[in-house]
């Protein structure tokens, strides 16, 4: 049994085990996006939806937000992290520092990751055209449609995409941590600022995050091809 144990280790570790989590993670997230997407359009997650967004907000008084009145100001603060504006510029200040660091193959990856990202977040929310929840009053100016959520989709793009790229130019783990682990704290409270906002059902904002997840795990690999082929610079 232990030799059996140790042949498969070895096994994984020649095919290279985070190779195989990657592809295994688009695969699963992209399977969750789909079977999410079927049950929003069937209505079966409309029940929960509503039931979220009402249980964010006072039961007299739906206009308000439960919670303290500091707690409304710092959800607008997280999601504008997931805006547009806020995404670009820290975009930019990326692609600059690698033109300065001259990693010209990283940058440009990084510009063409961001942009398709983008693409394909505008193309979905076309494609299902989900109203807004209406059950409470909105927090947010919002102009575009529901699903999936835009601020958590392109969080989810932008800086898991930026730090798994990122974490292929550094040796040291716990920078390559670091460099995971703060993209993905930023997505999730983007995400979850959106539905206390009551601009966006909780089924939004999970199919943002797996679409992002997904697509940033797709460029992660594209970097790790690319980089050992030489096209993007790498620590390794």
């Amino acid at each position: 049994m232990l030799q059996k144990i140790l042949k498969l280790l070895q096994w994984l570790r020649a095919r290279e085990i985070k190779l195989l989590l990657g592809v295994l993670l688009v695969v699963a997230g992209t399977w969750t996006f789909i079977e999410l997407a079927d049950a929003v359009s069937e209505g079966d997650t409309q029940k929960f939806d509503v039931w979220a967004v009402r249980a964010l907000r006072e039961a007299d008084n739906p206009a308000l937000p439960i919670g303290p009145a500091w707690v409304q100001e710092l959800a607008r603060d997280l999601t504008a992290l997931g805006g547009i504006t806020v995404l670009l510029l820290v975009l930019l200040s990326v692609i600059g520092f690698l033109f300065l660091q001259r990693k010209y193959g990283a940058m440009w990856l990084v510009m063409i990751a961001s942009a398709t990202g983008f693409l394909i977040s505008t193309v979905t929310k076309e494609l299902f055209h989900r109203a807004r929840p209406d059950v409470v009053p909105h927090l947010s100016y919002v102009k575009t449609a529901s699903f999936p959520s835009g601020h958590s989709m392109l969080s989810a793009v932008v800086y898991l995409t930026l730090g798994s790229i990122l974490t292929r130019l550094v040796k040291d783990r716990r920078t390559k941590a670091y460099l995971l682990v703060v993209p993905l704290l930023l997505t999730f409270l983007v995400g979850v600022s959106r539905v206390y906002l009551g601009v966006h059902y909780p089924t939004d904002v999970l199919a943002g995050w797996t679409a992002g997840i997904v697509w940033a795990v797709l460029c992660w690999l594209v970097a790790r091809s690319l980089q050992k082929h030489g096209t993007v610079e790498s620590s390794e």
